[in-house]
């Protein structure tokens, strides 16, 4: 069944007349599609894997937060390039990611970085047993440390990998958009969730999200870098303070990394596999 055709209503008795409840499928979404659609093979040049995380995001944001940002622009961007003749599908989101530092509050639920890599490598060696060459990590978790991973993978699969951590495909408008767009749970990611999600939002509970320094001023600068525990880092898991966030803010940011991911993933699909494969001749 061609995927032009997922979305149009037909009925038992007559395939061209309209349903009751036509099918309403996206078809750059795995999750929406069903084995009828795709038999023949799947019909994409680019697999999207969202990779998010369960943990909490000071007091007035849900523990979901990195998973519904990175799923959400998953969609977005895949439904854009889509639209514009990229081969392109969003597979379901990773819920959970490596939580080693926040593991003193409550519900984080933790994969170590081993696990998670692993878990990856399987979804890769499924997309190469299905002929899908062409995989983008979306990440929207900080604790995910993942270009090593790249590294390994480069030549154990025949799947040309790609990185992007989505936070900072438009970090040069942060200056632009926000106060100060903050680590974790500040006006950034507040305002992220106010324009995706705003039911869940909670900002009259919300803790000013301040950080507390290391004794080492090495450490401070960025000079030496180390895990962060997060209960000593924190008062409630916020770092950045979230009150100027806004609705707003968010819709702009989250237009700035759609185009600009959709963008990508359009001309990754148009790309051919070639020797010289990702560079120019």
């Amino acid at each position: 069944m061609a995927l032009e055709t997922m979305a149009a209503g037909r009925t038992r008795d007559d395939p061209a007349k309209p349903s009751p409840n036509p099918m309403t499928t996206r078809p750059w979404l795995l999750a929406e599609l069903n084995y009828g659609m795709i038999k023949e093979g799947p019909p994409y040049e680019v697999a999207v894997l969202p990779l998010g995380a369960t943990e909490p995001h000071n007091l007035h944001l849900p523990y979901a937060t990195d998973t519904l940002q990175v799923a959400t622009l998953a969609a977005l961007a895949c439904e854009r390039a889509y639209k514009r003749g990229g081969r392109v599908v969003a597979l379901p989101a990773l819920p959970y990611g490596t939580e080693t530092n926040q593991m003193r509050f409550p519900l984080a639920m933790n994969l170590n970085p081993s696990t998670v890599a692993q878990v990856i490598t399987d979804l890769v060696d499924s997309l190469a047993t299905h002929g899908v060459r062409k995989c983008v990590l979306l990440n929207g978790h900080g604790g995910n440390d993942l270009k090593w991973l790249l590294r390994e993978l480069h030549l154990k699969t025949p799947v040309q990998l790609f990185l992007s951590n989505w936070y900072k495909v438009a970090a040069d408008q942060y200056a632009t958009l926000f106060e100060d767009a903050g680590d974790h749970a500040g006006e950034m990611e507040t305002s992220m969730i106010l324009a995706l999600n705003p039911e869940l939002v909670d900002m009259e509970s919300a803790d000013a999200g301040t950080m507390a320094k290391s004794r080492f001023e090495a450490v401070n600068r960025g000079w030496v870098e180390i895990t962060r525990p997060w209960h000593l880092l924190t008062t409630n898991s916020g770092a950045g303070d979230p009150h100027p966030a806004t609705a707003e803010k968010g819709h702009a940011l989250t237009e700035v990394v759609v185009e600009r991911l959709a963008t990508f993933l359009y001309e990754l699909a148009q790309s051919p596999l070639d020797d010289r494969f990702p560079f120019r001749a």
